[in-house]
């Protein structure tokens, strides 16, 4: 197939290119910066609020997967912009260009929009991707994880000082980046299922508790790392010195802290992909030694 990616120079894009190429598909990626040139990818240079590089991008394409937006901003613009507006034009690019499969990646945080702005942005996405016609798959990850992830790697360095400060009690799925890749390549197929929506996780049956997770990470680390369940209200000061001391870098936004602090981010066992179509295949706990490994080789842990 000929893939047509957003958001390919993220973190889950770039596992998602590295994907598609292994699996033999040609790809045709968006970006705002030259990248380096490799054999089946086409990069190319625009945003989604550029018209005609959405076009270059959708030209012959098989099907589009659609991971770029925002996870953070300033304010309901940001989000609207990032996360709306941007699947709006991606969707219309799609309709014009002929190409019919749409595989849309969404947020758990759409399951509670009230919550957050990002999560409210995420629903009004999924709604447009449902209203367009298209064969849409709307697929909504649990936290992803994996070598060469920002977002996660504040809880590792954590568990390597040996205390990890997690939300108030509550429970979580997780999932490997490549395990996310590959069903996001198998989920473009053409006989693939459609008006779909899934959320996949790492095959663990009610999730895990921030208890368990921090052990987890402890024993990736090497080190008895102790959690710490983080009352609402710290996290919410918090969030706040996060934005002064890192601005636009801050990971715990206050924004953020409404859906971390959520008891419950558990993929529904009732929204599973299907099991002919695709499994997950990294053990967490392989994953997260895996993921520690890389942090370490690479010097950022």
């Amino acid at each position: 197939m000929k893939l047509a990616i957003t958001g390919g120079t993220g973190f889950v894009g770039s596992h998602l290119i590295d994907a598609a190429l292994a699996a033999g598909h040609s790809v045709l990626a968006l970006t705002r910066r030259p990248q380096e040139r490799r054999a089946g990818l086409t990069w190319i240079e625009g945003s989604l609020s550029d018209t005609t590089a959405l076009r270059k991008l959708i030209d012959d394409s098989d099907a589009v997967i659609h991971v770029a937006g925002a996870l953070k901003a300033r304010g309901p613009e940001g989000f609207e912009q990032g996360n709306v507006a941007g699947t709006l034009a991606l969707l219309a690019a799609a309709t014009a260009g002929g190409t019919h499969r749409f595989v849309h990646v969404s947020s758990l945080a759409a399951r509670e929009p009230q919550l957050s702005l990002y999560g409210a942005s995420k629903a009004k996405a999924e709604q447009l991707v449902e209203e367009s016609g298209l064969d849409w798959v709307i697929v909504r990850p649990p936290a992803v994880y994996g070598p060469g992830d920002k977002e996660t790697l504040d809880l590792f360095r954590m568990a390597r000082g040996g205390r990890i400060y997690m939300p108030p009690a509550g429970r979580l799925s997780l999932i490997h980046v490549d395990d996310l890749a590959r069903l996001l390549v198998v989920l473009a197929e053409p006989n693939a299922p459609k008006k779909l929506v899934v959320e996949p996780d790492d095959g663990r049956e009610g999730g895990w508790t921030h208890r368990e997770f921090g052990d987890a990470l402890g024993r990736a680390v090497g080190v008895p790392a102790r959690t710490v369940s983080t009352p609402r209200f710290l996290l919410a000061i918090g969030s706040r010195l996060d934005v002064i001391l890192r601005r636009d870098r801050a990971k715990l936004t206050p924004d953020r802290v409404a859906y971390f602090c959520h008891p419950d981010w558990v993929a529904g066992p009732d929204r599973k992909p299907p099991l002919q179509l695709w499994q997950p295949a990294i053990p967490t706990n392989d994953g997260l030694r895996q993921t520690a490994h890389w942090y370490h080789a690479n010097g950022w842990l």
